[in-house]
């Protein structure tokens, strides 16, 4: 039985911390997994910087709510679920993704949680599990299932070399380039024809 591991920001939605960043007049924030290969280190920064300006979970939740999914990515999910199972597997946090999830029609949502103090300050973050994109997949792999996996940055490609299948999705020239064995597209079209072939 198949079942499709897709990355969430970036692959079916803006990266969030490049949004808040461009609301906030933050330039460093908008580093992300595809510029910092190291999630741990990435976040402790980000919250580095949050504190020092003050901000917290409310003002990144402010902005969170008038994002959209990327254009087609609802009709990518609703037609790849209508053929087969899919999670998505992201390193976002769920005080983040959960109204994103109900734009997108509420797919399977693995991902991780923040450490909230009362007055919103974001004091730590847990992760669901270590490695956890990889880890998912060689769980559902050793429970009977083949993954087919599909991402944009450096913490996918883990899951996307495990899988069945993998293919890059709008990711960038350096990560392309540096892994040339991996199928790469554009398009939601295209990226559907290319999983549905595989299943």
């Amino acid at each position: 039985m198949n079942i499709v591991c897709l990355d969430m920001e970036g692959v079916l939605v803006p990266e969030i911390w490049i949004a808040f960043s461009e609301e906030s007049g933050i330039p460093e924030l908008k580093r992300t997994t595809r510029d910092e290969p190291d999630y741990d280190k990435l976040m402790r920064w980000r919250l580095g910087i949050l504190k020092e300006h003050g901000l917290g979970l409310p003002q990144i939740q402010e902005v969170i709510s008038r994002i959209e999914p990327l254009p087609g990515a609802r009709e990518f999910l609703d037609s790849l679920r209508e053929k087969t199972q899919v999670i998505i597997l992201s390193d976002t946090f769920e005080e983040f993704a959960m109204p994103l999830m109900k734009k997108l029609g509420y797919p399977s949502l693995f991902c991780n949680s923040l450490e909230v103090a009362p007055d919103g300050e974001i004091t730590g973050f847990k992760m669901r599990i270590e490695n956890s994109k990889l880890t998912t997949v060689k769980g559902l792999q050793s429970i009977g299932f083949d993954t087919i996996a599909a991402g944009d940055s450096y913490n996918d490609l883990g899951m996307i070399k495990a899988s069945k299948a993998g293919f890059l999705f709008k990711s960038t020239e350096q990560i392309k380039n540096d892994n040339p064995d991996l199928p790469a597209y554009e398009e939601f079209d295209d990226l559907l024809n290319a999983i549905v072939s595989a299943l």
